[in-house]
C-alpha cells in the first residue's frame, strides 16, 4: 500500500519547526560551570607572568626568548591554545564539539604540563632551575578546565 504523501508546504513547515530542535541538540548549557571555566581561564593567564622556572616567566617560555628544550613550550602552547582560545570559544558558542574539543585538548594539556614540569626536575641534577610556581599553577589550571568541560560536554 501506498502511504498518503504528505502536502509540500506541510512538510516545508516540518522542516521550518524541527531546526530549532536541532540547533538546540548541538549546544551545550554551562551553567554555573561557565564561572569556573573563567577563573580558571584567569589564573591560567596570571600563571604566564608568574616564573616557570627559575627567572623565565611563562609568557617568554611562550615567545621563546628562553631556551628550556622541548616540553616546556609545548605545553605553553597547547594550554593557551586550548584552554584559553578554545575554552573562550566553547564559552561563547556554546557548541557541544567545540567543549569537548576543549576538554580533549586541555587533557592533552595536562599530559604535557607534566612532562613539563618532570623535564624541568629532571634537568636540575645537570644544574639547571626547577619548575616554577607558575608552571605549577598553569598546570592546575588546566586540569580544572580539563575535568570542567568533561563535566559541561557529558552533560548532554
Amino acid at each position: 500500500m501506498d502511504e498518503p504523501k504528505v502536502p509540500e508546504e506541510l512538510a516545508a513547515l516540518d522542516e521550518e519547526l524541527s531546526r530549532p530542535v536541532r540547533v538546540r541538540d548541538r549546544r551545550t548549557d554551562p551553567g554555573p560551570a561557565a564561572m569556573v571555566v573563567a577563573v580558571a581561564m584567569l589564573v591560567l593567564v596570571a600563571a604566564l607572568v608568574l616564573p616557570w622556572t627559575g627567572a623565565a616567566q611563562g609568557w617568554q617560555v611562550l615567545a621563546g626568548t628562553v631556551a628550556l628544550g622541548l616540553l616546556p613550550p609545548l605545553f605553553a602552547l597547547t594550554s593557551l591554545g586550548f584552554g584559553l582560545v578554545v575554552s573562550a570559544l566553547a564559552l561563547a558558542t556554546r557548541w557541544w564539539a567545540l567543549a569537548w574539543l576543549a576538554a580533549v585538548g586541555c587533557g592533552v594539556s595536562v599530559v604535557t604540563g607534566l612532562w613539563a614540569i618532570w623535564s624541568r626536575q629532571v634537568a636540575v641534577t645537570a644544574g639547571a632551575t626547577g619548575p616554577g610556581p607558575g608552571l605549577v599553577l598553569a598546570v592546575l589550571a588546566v586540569l580544572v578546565l580539563a575535568v570542567t568541560w568533561v563535566r559541561i560536554a557529558g552533560r548532554r
